[in-house]
């Protein structure tokens, strides 16, 4: 079986990023995978007993042009789990005068081994 099948995705978030002035997609990616970082808060190792280094965290960046990101850096940013980062086409490219702004959008999913022996209760 695919281990992918084996893993329950146990949180999502979006953020969004830019760059106003290098037009650097990987620093607007950047910022826009810290931004959905700061929205989020993962207990669940707490409760599961499952470590962090057993997360699979998948990150999707949509930027105008997505083959000027470097995924390597961006996946080490990542602080916790096995990252994969993959590049979409999306964002925006917005004139600025001489310039162009970056704005980069981010979705960040983590995924924990199936678990067993408990589940969450209203």
């Amino acid at each position: 079986m695919d281990e992918r099948r084996k893993m329950h995705r146990v949180i999502i978030e979006m953020g969004m990023g830019n760059d106003l002035h290098g037009m650097d997609y990987t620093k607007a990616a950047g910022r826009a995978i810290e931004d959905a970082l700061r929205h989020s808060s993962l207990p669940l190792f707490a409760v599961t007993g499952v470590s962090p280094e057993e997360m699979r965290v998948q990150v999707t960046i949509g930027v105008q042009e997505p083959d000027k990101l470097d995924l390597e850096e961006l996946a080490a940013r990542l602080p916790r789990g096995k990252a994969e980062v993959r590049a979409v086409h999306g964002g925006l490219n917005v004139s600025a005068g001489d310039e162009t702004i970056v704005i980069a959008q981010a979705s960040v999913e983590a995924f924990l081994p199936l678990q067993g022996g408990w589940k969450l209760t209203s």
